[in-house]
Formats: C-alpha cells, structure tokens, sequence
C-alpha cells in the first residue's frame, strides 16, 4: 500500500512538470479562434447541450492534450475528430486552450438542464469523490481532481477540472473508460479506476460533480 501511494505521488509529480510545458497560449488571439468551437462548447465555455462538455476555465494543458489526440485518433468522436481536424496547428489549438482557460470556471447550475435535484444521491457521490470505496480499492477522485474538482493547482495540466461538468458528458466518459472505449488517460489510471464503478456509483458521483459550480 506504502508503495502504490509512493509511486502515484511520484506520478502526480511527473505529469505537473509534463503539464507545464503545454504553456504558451494566448487567450486574446485565441478568442477569434474559438469561433469554431463555440457552437458546442459556447462562447463562454458554458455548453447548453449536456452531451458536450463545458470548457469555462478547464486546465488549458488538458484542452491542449485532448484536441491533439482527437487530431491524432488517439481519441475517437465523429465531430471532435472532424472539428479538431480544423482547428489548425500546435499554437493555435494552444491559444484556444487559452481563451477557454480564461473563462469563469465551469458552474453546474448555471444551466439547469436536468441538473442533479437528488440530495441522497448527491450525498453519496460526494462521500465516494472525497473517499473512494476502500472495499473495492476505488482511489478518492479529490487526489487527482482537488477540492470540488477544479483542480490540484495550476501546474498540474494533466488533471482536468470536472467539477460543474455537465452530468451527461462526465456519465458517458467514466462508462467509456471503463468499456475501455476511451484509453487516452496518463498510464491507464482512469480506465483502471473506472473498472472499480458500479453503475450506481457512476450516477452518484457524477450527481455530486454536475452540482458544483
């Protein structure tokens, strides 16, 4: 046990220092260039449709990592795939991240489309972020996503901010995950925590998250 933890905080270490060199974006430049994102993802970062998600003060490195790969195939969806493709190159795709990054941090109740009401359920999505499940060995999301999930700190671009996330999106990524449909995590940790969700705790956690702001 000593050690899993040892290794994941030299883990934690590395990819702050990773995330770090994804550094360099210009958020007025990239406001014009954000116009091809804005109809999914809004002007503000604020999506509307539930299925995308909101971009409003997400980790700019994490924006940065997740359109290259959709550019490289190393993450699959038919319009991220065909938008990415447009997006154009490394410092472009940098300077949207940027702008996004600059937003008012992502609000879960902002637009009350079918936000989370369930207060049992929310409770218990909390309790499993904060906690985990140590009959399952299910690891804290708190560790990787920090207080109210907007992050460890601001140098640590590998974990994304999911607090005020739409309930929709963060459902389909973790069932993704756990499906292995979805494989572009750092060494596999989401696929391997996922594997450890029950569909119950799927919807409670992601109950918790949505309802954050």
């Amino acid at each position: 046990m000593i050690r899993t933890v040892k290794a994941v905080s030299v883990f934690f270490a590395l990819m702050s220092i990773a995330g770090g060199a994804l550094a360099g974006g210009d958020p007025v430049a990239g406001a014009p260039k954000s116009e091809l994102c804005q109809g999914c993802h809004g002007v503000d970062g604020m999506s509307v449709n539930p299925e995308c998600p909101n971009l409003g003060g997400q980790k700019p490195g994490y924006i940065f990592k997740q359109v290259i790969e959709f550019q490289k195939g190393l993450r699959q969806n038919d319009t991220m795939s065909a938008m990415a493709a447009l997006a154009g190159g490394p410092q472009d795709i940098k300077d949207i991240a940027a702008y996004y990054a600059s937003q008012a941090s992502m609000d879960g109740t902002k637009y009350m489309m079918g936000a989370p009401t369930d207060k049992k359920s929310i409770a218990k999505g909390k309790k499993i972020f904060l906690n985990g499940n140590p009959r399952t060995g299910l690891y804290g999301c708190v560790n990787c996503h920090g207080q109210n999930g907007k992050g460890k700190s601001a140098t640590n671009q590998i974990f994304p901010v999911i607090g005020g996330q739409h309930k929709d999106y963060l459902m389909k990524q973790l069932k993704d995950f756990r499906a292995a449909n979805r494989t572009n995590d750092p060494a596999n940790m989401m696929m391997d925590i996922a594997k450890k969700l029950s569909d119950e705790e799927i919807n409670a956690v992601t109950d918790f998250l949505a309802s954050l702001k």
